[in-house]
């Protein structure tokens, strides 16, 4: 039988305010109050899995341990057919800038120009089909887990447009429609995204 979440706190696995906010929106029905593992000061274990699931799973654990709260991890990236797949479980990686004169951190329009580059190299009639996959895993103090995996399929386009979202978001055109994630209202965006859809398949097991 699946375990199930009661009502009280949910460490969010994330220090990505971002990422936050959108999960504690899809969470709000439920009576869960979302924690950031950021807000509690835990540190950010290292992403060393080769999968969307082992990195979910590590970031879950590695959060329920340190708190003691149930914890739950997203691990999910962009992943493009005509790169093998690439970047996939490395999408936030390719936006990290390196040090120069004192600045770090992420560039994500860097990150979007590296994909437009390379399917750019392999001509005009490069297949531009690309899905954005999310793994969410629940992870209890005791050590058990659950895990739950979503899609979104899509294409890419070039340049980047809306201002809303983060991430790949503003190449990032799904399925059936002609507008980005970027320039989706969130609303709009949560009914159709990755992290929506794997977000159903953890309603449905955990409070249906």
């Amino acid at each position: 039988m699946t375990r199930r979440l009661g009502p009280g706190s949910l460490v969010i696995a994330t220090h990505n305010a971002g990422k936050l906010k959108e999960i504690a929106a899809l969470l709000e029905p439920y009576g869960l109050k979302c924690l950031s593992a950021g807000s509690l000061g835990l540190p950010e274990p290292a992403e060393t899995g080769t999968t969307f699931v082992q990195n979910a799973l590590l970031k879950a654990h590695a959060a329920a341990e340190a708190s003691g709260i149930v914890a739950l991890a997203d691990d999910s990236g962009l992943a493009v057919e005509a790169l093998g797949g690439r970047p996939g479980v490395y999408t936030a990686d390719w936006a990290e800038r390196q040090w120069f004169e004192g600045s770090a951190g992420r560039d994500w329009f860097m990150a979007m120009g590296k994909v437009e580059g390379m399917l750019q190299e392999r001509g005009p009639d490069v297949s531009r089909a690309a899905a954005f996959h999310c793994v969410l895993a629940l992870a209890w103090p005791d050590g058990e887990s659950a895990v739950y995996e979503g899609r979104a399929p899509g294409s890419l386009t070039w340049p980047p447009r809306g201002k809303l979202g983060f991430g790949y978001d503003p190449v990032f055109v799904p399925e059936g429609m002609q507008r980005t994630f970027a320039e989706l209202e969130p609303e709009e965006k949560h009914r159709i995204s990755h992290r929506a859809d794997a977000f159903a398949k953890l309603v449905a097991e955990q409070f249906g």
